[in-house]
């Protein structure tokens, strides 16, 4: 891998960190991350999300050291939030301004002065920061509720820009953006002042990072440049090393195949001493003396097969371990007898109105608080309940019903069999295991098969017996897709409420690959435009802030 030459920001010494129930999340992680802009990458599972609060001081290392991060700031991937709370404090600046205002207004006490110190430009600031956040100014004495999830997001981002820390740890921050809003992110992160680090699955974000760092298999590494080039690099050297391994393979057949041919000579040139010995054509002591040579210049052999055998070998164990031979997740969407044609779900909002049908993939998009999800959730609850559905943040979901009683949305079933995956997976359990989550979805499954599907999701041994409030956003997902996937009889349609979000970049490959499969109809909201080319998608629906519904 190139070599990465900026002043580390950052450096890990061999950090380890146990949960508390014995599990190993990293295990001697080492290396560093540099003063500019950085997307760290790797597969679910892998320790991005607990590498970053270490990093933050969150969690405290079983072992080992971080060094450098003294002021970092740190935005969660799950952003909690108090709704009646200012939005002066999601900035991260109420406890100044209110001490500047009460200033303002004669209040002495040196208290409040303490609390200004030296930033008596504060509120201007603060403004600054809610223009880079898509927000006017007066939004800033007001709620955090008033906010929509993406507006809350930018706002607690541009707030961590506005407070100016030198380290920045961003976790899948384009979760709830939509377009305008990621739009708005991106002119963040390329104005971005100090040591930035990104975890996200978002290629368009990552490739506005100077670097690219990965962790896989507790191994920490740094690229100097963006995705693509990353990307690019390892697919090459991932390329080299499966040609090494061949060579290395086919080097280690040759040298058993001569050390086998050398004992064979060496046991043919025995055969004719001893026969010629018993024979008596040669005198004894000459008999004796060519044994004797024969013995050394066959020990000698030997040992010169072997040992050119034995260095085959461990050039070949290291070929191997330069290939990576990782599981990929293998998602097969069981058929659900959909002809084409048959009509599935109808959309519409009082003027005009679209018909899903089977297999059509249908996309909606639209901007935050607009009313996509409740759209969704109005159709889908007749068949599913309100088990595992969510809406994106409470404040916007008040936003949306009063969208939809102005326009008269039309949302009808036209099947009972339908799989439904909120954005959120808030539908678990997350006191009960994976196998307690999954089971009913599947009743008629045993156990011992049940667990033999989950592998197909790399959910393994113990892993079932997890909690799934102990698993990351990934392995999250994972689980609530498996329970649709399992579902008996099959949906016949399938609705996906931004499913790219908790994923890593290999798992979109073959959840791409599994829709391209299914023979339903698919119904999707996301705001990843790659995702929706990747898919197909047949019919572009957009709701409008208005709540009208357009064709793209």
């Amino acid at each position: 891998m190139p070599a990465h030459t900026l002043t580390p920001a950052i450096v890990l010494d061999r950090v380890t960190f146990t949960w508390p129930d014995g599990t190993t999340a990293l295990s001697d992680v080492s290396g560093s991350f540099g003063t500019g802009r950085t997307g760290l990458v790797g597969r679910n599972g892998s320790g991005k999300s607990t590498l970053m609060r270490l990093i933050a001081g969150e969690l405290t290392p079983s072992g080992g050291h971080i060094s450098g991060a003294t002021d970092a700031a740190y935005l969660p991937q799950r952003l909690t939030l108090d709704v009646d709370r200012p939005v002066a404090d999601l900035l991260g600046v109420g406890d100044t301004l209110r001490a500047l205002r009460a200033i303002e207004s004669g209040d002495a006490d040196p208290r409040h002065f303490d609390a200004v110190g030296s930033d008596w430009d504060i509120e201007a600031r603060a403004h600054a920061a809610l223009a880079d956040a898509g927000l006017a100014p007066g939004m800033l004495d007001r709620s955090v509720g008033q906010l929509s999830g993406g507006e809350a997001v930018l706002t607690a981002i541009a707030g961590i820009r506005l407070r100016g820390p030198s380290i920045a740890l961003l976790d899948e921050p384009t979760n709830n953006l939509d377009r305008e809003a990621r739009a708005r992110l991106h002119d963040m992160v390329l104005s971005w002042r100090g040591a930035l680090v990104v975890v996200s699955h978002d290629t368009s974000l990552l490739e506005l990072m100077d670097d690219t760092a990965e962790l896989y298999a507790n191994e920490l590494s740094t690229f100097g440049g963006p995705y693509s080039e990353w990307r690019a690099w390892l697919d090459a050297e991932q390329g080299a090393a499966r040609d090494a391994e061949r060579a290395a393979r086919q080097a280690v057949k040759r040298e058993k195949r001569q050390r086998i041919e050398a004992e064979t000579t060496i046991s043919r040139r025995a055969a004719m001493g001893k026969k010629a010995f018993e024979e008596k054509r040669v005198p004894k002591i000459v008999a004796n003396g060519r044994r004797m040579a024969a013995q050394v210049s066959a020990g000698k052999l030997r040992g010169e097969k072997a040992d050119r055998e034995a260095s085959a070998r461990e050039a070949l164990d290291a070929a191997e371990r330069r290939v990576r031979d990782d599981d990929i997740v293998k998602i097969d969407l069981p058929d659900p007898g959909v002809p084409a044609g048959r009509r599935i779900a109808t959309l519409g909002d009082g003027e005009r109105s679209w018909i899903i049908q089977g297999p059509e993939r249908v996309a909606l998009i639209g901007p935050n608080g607009a009313g996509k999800t409740t759209l969704l959730e109005k159709l889908v609850r007749p068949a599913v309940g309100n088990s595992g559905s969510t809406a994106a943040m409470p404040q916007e979901k008040h936003r949306v019903d009063a969208t939809i009683l102005n326009y008269a949305h039309s949302a009808v079933l036209h099947t009972d069999r339908v799989g439904y995956l909120p954005q959120r997976v808030d539908g678990l359990d997350d006191a009960a295991s994976v196998l307690e989550n999954v089971a009913p979805s599947a009743p008629n499954v045993t156990i011992v098969e049940l667990r033999n599907r989950l592998a197909r999701f790399l959910i393994r041994g113990a892993a079932v017996e997890r909690p799934v409030g102990t698993l990351s956003g990934g392995e999250r997902f994972r689980v609530a897709l498996a329970r649709l996937m399992l579902a008996d009889p099959p949906p016949q349609l399938l609705v996906f409420d931004e499913p790219t979000n908790n994923l890593d970049l290999d798992t979109v490959d073959r959840f791409v690959e599994a829709i391209a499969a299914y023979r339903g109809a698919v119904l999707v909201v996301s705001h990843d435009d790659a995702f929706l080319e990747r898919i197909g998608v047949d019919l572009v629906i957009e709701l409008g802030r208005d709540g009208t519904l357009t064709e793209r």
